[in-house]
């Protein structure tokens, strides 16, 4: 069994975060190991508090992982900090780390800013560089490249930009877009689309932190990236159609759907 392993915040209701990241591990047959950066007080209507570990726990906890399982994947999210994101860099840098996915959360569904506006330079310094993928859906893109993303082909010139700060691939998201949810991949050499059909639901708490920790799962496995990226679009194409309606806010996603359905347990 391949060992991944998320650098993330926790999310206190479940949905999103290292809890979203360790789910889909599972669902996806790797070991899942964590790194908490931060912990978050929230619940399906939003984040109420949020508590940044120490520079100096968040690098004891990546390296005494390091230092004793071999780690096949790395996935990090949720880095609110220049100074997390530094001990981050260092620490992936130290140890060699290999299949890098970076989802640069920024804001939460609730708006809650989730990377400080002036950490963002760092991480697109310190983290893309060493990324085998960035993940970032519109909204995200938007910030990195300075600009406004409404077309398909403002969706690849994004994609470009921030291959250019770095980055050995970077997949645009557009589930923010109206119509179809198409995802843009460039390498480097080349742009491919990736299509689903829209989920009519409100449930999509912890897509993306879902989404690139799929991605991380199955380049453990040894699949190419675009294997990655197509097997990481079903699953959470599937997991979104299957989500849960709790709370009075934004629903979670059924990182299980599988399992709950051999149980004969989904609707």
């Amino acid at each position: 069994m391949k060992h991944v392993l998320t650098v993330a915040g926790s999310d206190s209701c479940g949905g999103a975060g290292i809890q979203a990241d360790l789910k889909t591990f599972s669902a996806l047959g790797t070991y899942g190991m964590s790194v908490i950066t931060a912990v978050t007080a929230q619940n399906t209507t939003g984040v109420v508090m949020v508590r940044e570990m120490d520079p100096e726990m968040v690098a004891a906890q990546i390296n005494c992982i390091f230092e004793d399982i071999k780690v096949h994947a790395v996935k990090v999210g949720m880095v609110s900090s220049a100074e997390i994101i530094t001990t981050i860099g260092n620490c992936l840098a130290r140890h060699r780390a290999v299949n890098i996915v970076i989802d640069p959360v920024m804001v939460s569904k609730s708006r809650c800013n989730l990377l400080r506006p002036e950490a963002c330079e760092t991480l697109v310094k310190v983290l893309f560089p060493l990324a085998t993928v960035v993940t970032p859906n519109i909204p995200e893109a938007e910030v990195i490249v300075g600009g406004t993303i409404t077309t398909l082909e403002d969706m690849k010139g994004a994609a470009v930009e921030i291959y250019n700060k770095g980055a050995k691939n970077v997949i645009v998201k557009g589930g923010h877009m109206e119509g179809p949810a198409i995802d843009v991949l460039y390498d480097g050499k080349q742009f491919l689309q990736f299509s689903g059909e829209r989920v009519a639901t409100t449930n999509t708490h912890g897509t993306g932190c879902t989404f690139s920790s799929a991605i991380a799962a199955y380049l453990a496995r040894g699949l190419t990236m675009t294997e990655a990226i197509e097997g990481a679009k079903k699953y959470i194409h599937r997991a979104i159609a299957h989500s849960f309606p709790i709370g009075r806010g934004v629903g979670p996603t059924n990182h299980f759907h599988e399992l709950y359905e051999k149980a004969g347990l989904l609707d």
